[in-house]
């Protein structure tokens, strides 16, 4: 199901980074979805204040969020980048709001559930009631790979995970993506590039790097994927070795991806489990692939395709996963955390949304 559930009275809604290009898509994807908000206040910093954002059919104006009172607001979702949220969210928590996060803030604290609602959004029914609360969303790489694998975890358990990402532009904000469409104008046009506000040359490129490079030689991207799979998860023994790489699509991740599981599985068996994660849709058609561009982008579900045995290891299981990065990757992820809340009842007289719709 794709919608949740409306009634009943709504709730009053913030989202914090309203004009970037994950909280349109929250806002758009609230709309979409029909989440029961009687009232929705857009927010970002002064410099936007004034401007105006789309919510479903209507304009909503942007307001200041240094000076916005998040007592006013049930639920916050959250997409303004670490330090903002870093400074804001705790606020909002202290004023009884829900604050769902997007950024890296908080994923890594012990107290603050990482939340992909398909997989632990149990977890969620241990918040106090009637009580602020943060709760992070994770890495839109690690939410697309958790998505494919997660019945493979459940089934036989998952020791190593061996990954590739081809990750699009979007993935670094709005300004990549007119940075890739202006340079690859400029190529297309036999034209220098320019690289004058940005030193990367993202058209027809590919950059074996993305954030920045940590002691042990791998990014921080690499090492999320590291991190939130562990926490996910709930298994400090599985191992994640990542090569993050970004490529010159406008929307939608893509991944090669090589498991060794606990027990063996095979590949029927492997297909049978990971089509049975709501959200993930496998495909055997060796004519119909899917991409980034064919499948995923614009979509809710995370892809998954070319899943063979490994022929390196007796273990071994090899899989090819695309997604949005921006919805399922992010703002959906959100939302859906969000859903699941009011499924379990945590504002009752608000909404009956059902747990099948949450997730």
């Amino acid at each position: 199901m794709s919608e949740s559930s409306a009634n009943a009275k709504g709730l009053r809604v913030a989202v914090v980074g309203a004009t970037g290009l994950v909280g349109e898509t929250m806002l758009s994807i609230l709309a979409e979805r029909k989440f029961p908000a009687d009232k929705i206040h857009a927010l970002a910093s002064n410099r936007s204040v004034g401007r105006q954002v789309e919510y479903g059919l209507r304009s909503l104006p942007v307001d200041d969020l240094a000076a916005f009172d998040f007592s006013q607001a049930d639920i916050a979702l959250f997409s303004a980048g670490a330090d903002v949220a870093r400074e804001y969210a705790p606020r909002a928590a202290a004023a009884g709001c829900v604050v769902i996060d997007n950024s890296s803030g908080f994923r890594y604290q012990d107290d603050i559930p990482l939340i992909v609602p398909e997989i632990n959004g149990t977890l969620l029914d241990d918040l106090p009631a009637g009580q602020g609360a943060i709760i992070a969303n994770p890495n839109c790489s690690t939410i697309q790979m958790l998505m494919a694998l997660q019945g493979i975890q459940q089934a036989v358990g998952i020791a190593r995970i061996n990954i590739a990402t081809y990750q699009s532009v979007s993935g670094a904000g709005r300004s990549q993506l007119e940075t890739l469409a202006r340079q690859t104008a400029s190529r297309l046009s036999f034209q220098n590039l320019d690289t004058e506000h940005n030193g990367e040359v993202a058209a027809f490129n590919v950059q074996p790097q993305i954030d920045a490079l940590q002691d042990n030689g791998y990014s921080r991207e690499e090492m999320k994927m590291l991190w939130e799979t562990r926490k996910i998860f709930a298994d400090q023994d599985i191992g994640v070795n990542a090569t993050c790489v970004r490529v010159p699509v406008f929307f939608g991740h893509a991944m090669a991806i090589h498991i060794e599981t606990r027990q063996a599985i095979s590949v029927t068996e492997a297909g049978r489990v990971t089509e049975q994660t709501r959200g993930v849709i496998l495909s055997a058609d060796s004519t119909d692939w899917p991409t980034p561009v064919t499948h995923a982008a614009g979509k809710d579900d995370v892809y998954v395709g070319r899943l063979r045995k490994d022929l390196s290891h007796p273990n071994g299981i090899n899989l090819w996963v695309v997604a949005d990065n921006i919805r399922k990757g992010a703002a959906l992820n959100a939302v859906q955390i969000a859903e699941y809340l009011l499924s379990s009842g945590r504002w009752p007289a608000q909404s009956s949304v059902s747990v099948e719709a949450a997730a």
